[in-house]
């Protein structure tokens, strides 16, 4: 589902009145979609009480449509209609449509009803795509209402909470809170980016008339099931474990185990056909007890217990799909020689994860290679700052895996994947109970599984990956609570995920 910003949706909405479809039939359209909505999430209408917040633009246009809807085909539901704004400062579709608001009788009021304060549903059509700063003056005044001044009701926003920006994450001014936005066409950058994105509440998306292929060409993208769909059909009866690819997790160290570990089980249950984990002699035993299904590879160690630069990695290697590095790995002095070397020495796709994040000496040269940073470590990649990273990620992960011909995924909310191609694709699953320590590891671990059984599309598997860790720790959320999640409870509930996706994409 691609991502647009204002200017890309302004321009789809001209070429497609260009093309034949009138803006007011747009406008309609929008309305119609909402309404649509309305009665799925709502019924019986007739039962609500509903105000409906308009401003002078196309978003209080949108606002009529739905308020004639309402007041000629869902009576006896208590309505009130508000327009924040001057009838002669309306103009075009939005005029035409509170004329016809007035010709079907429905009153409309110029401030807010001491009454419709108990109202069980607000509709927020006050401002769209087309905010520029901060909200203010009556603008300002309805958002307040709608954040404070309805204590019983749930907000649905039409294409946008108003006062929200359209291209950016980081608010201008107030915006209003809604427990739903049913936007148009496609999602803009502000209600998948955080922190905007929290004010949107579960956000759908309708089509208006649009033609898909006005905005095919766009960049950015929105994660779903149906991107990966093939990956999770299900297996050919001949399968057996060399059809599923073999993974090779080079981590751990004397002491941490537990991420080489969960990165190796994690491989597992993504469905690689073998697994083996290579790390540090010393800590090979401690390996082995957590999941007898892990194959181990002891390589030459420090005395600190680190994998030594002259370990032999090489032969480790030899015959694996897909090679991990990182989880555990510590940050001795020589660990960046060691990963420059294997960056530079093998073919496999590669992901690179925790402290094999180093500065490396070439571009992938055509080889698939997956970085997974979390800010402070893309800060460290880029000499950039943390807050630096934060402020821009779609721009920062862009560009950096365009310049090295990577794909980078940049961890934290809303994780973004960038690809060599300039393409960026935004997940929409995760959870905060996800912030405990490991849960990187078990992501490392997802994509090495989803790699080494489809090694030549890690443009599904990676997204896969991620959507598929984000989904399982909102479930294991959901099932025990915020605190109580830790990272191998995300194994227990990828199944799930898994499940869930599958019958999503094949329309099950």
């Amino acid at each position: 589902m691609k991502v647009l910003t204002a200017a890309e949706m302004r321009e789809v909405d001209r070429l497609t009145i260009e093309a034949g479809i009138p803006g007011i039939v747009l406008m309609e359209n929008a309305g119609l979609r909402v309404m649509e909505f309305l009665r799925e999430r709502f019924a019986p209408l007739s039962e609500q009480r509903v105000v409906v917040l308009c401003g002078k633009g196309n978003n209080g246009g949108d606002g009529m449509v739905i308020a004639r809807q309402l007041h000629t085909c869902d009576r006896p539901l208590e309505l009130y209609v508000v327009l924040l704004a001057a009838p002669e400062e309306l103009k075009g579709d939005a005029a035409a449509n509170y004329r016809m608001l007035e010709v079907c009788g429905c009153p409309v009021h110029r401030e807010i009803p001491v009454e419709a304060r108990c109202a069980s549903l607000v509709i927020d059509a006050l401002l769209g795509t087309g905010v520029s700063g901060p909200a203010t003056g009556l603008m300002l005044e309805g958002i307040r209402a709608i954040n404070h001044d309805f204590p019983l009701a749930q907000v649905v926003a039409v294409d946008m909470p108003s006062g929200m920006p359209t291209d950016t994450g980081a608010p201008t001014g107030e915006i209003a809170r809604a427990d739903y936005t049913v936007t148009f066409t496609a999602p803009k950058i502000s209600q998948v980016v955080p922190p905007t994105c929290d004010a949107v509440g579960e956000l759908v998306v309708r089509a208006i008339g649009s033609p898909p292929r006005l905005y095919d060409h766009v960049w950015r993208s929105v994660v779903e099931p149906a991107m990966f769909r093939e990956l999770l059909a299900p297996r050919a009866p001949s399968g057996h474990k060399g059809t599923y690819g073999h993974a090779l997790i080079v981590a751990g160290s004397r002491g941490k185990s537990g991420a080489a570990a969960m990165s190796g089980m994690a491989a597992l249950r993504a469905g690689a056909g073998l697994v083996t984990v290579a790390s540090a002699a010393s800590a090979i035993a401690e390996i082995s007890m957590h999941a007898a299904e892990l194959m181990t590879e002891p390589l030459r160690e420090t005395e600190s217990g680190v994998i030594a630069l002259s370990a032999d990695v090489q032969a480790a290697a030899e015959g694996k799909t897909v090679i991990a590095v990182g989880p555990g790995l510590g940050r001795a002095p020589h660990i960046a020689a060691l990963v420059n070397r294997m960056w530079e020495a093998f073919e496999q796709p590669m992901v690179l994860d925790a402290d094999a994040l180093v500065p490396t000496p070439a571009a992938a040269a055509g080889r698939t290679r997956i970085l997974t940073p979390h800010p402070g470590e893309m800060a460290r990649l880029t000499g950039k700052s943390t807050a630096e990273v934060q402020a821009d990620r779609i721009g920062i992960a862009r560009g950096y895996a365009m310049e090295h011909g990577v794909t980078l995924v940049l961890k934290g909310q809303r994780t973004v994947i960038a690809f060599p191609d300039g393409r960026v694709w935004i997940n929409p699953t995760g959870s905060p109970a996800m912030a405990t320590g490991g849960t990187g590891d078990i992501l490392t671990g997802l994509i090495a599984g989803m790699l080494a059984q489809f090694p030549a599309r890690p443009d599904e598997a990676v997204p896969a990956a991620v959507y598929l860790h984000g989904r399982a720790g909102e479930l294991g959320a959901e099932a025990n609570g915020e605190q109580y999640l830790i990272a191998t409870d995300l194994l227990l509930y990828l199944p799930d995920a898994m499940e869930e996706c599958a019958e999503v994409s094949h329309g099950v």
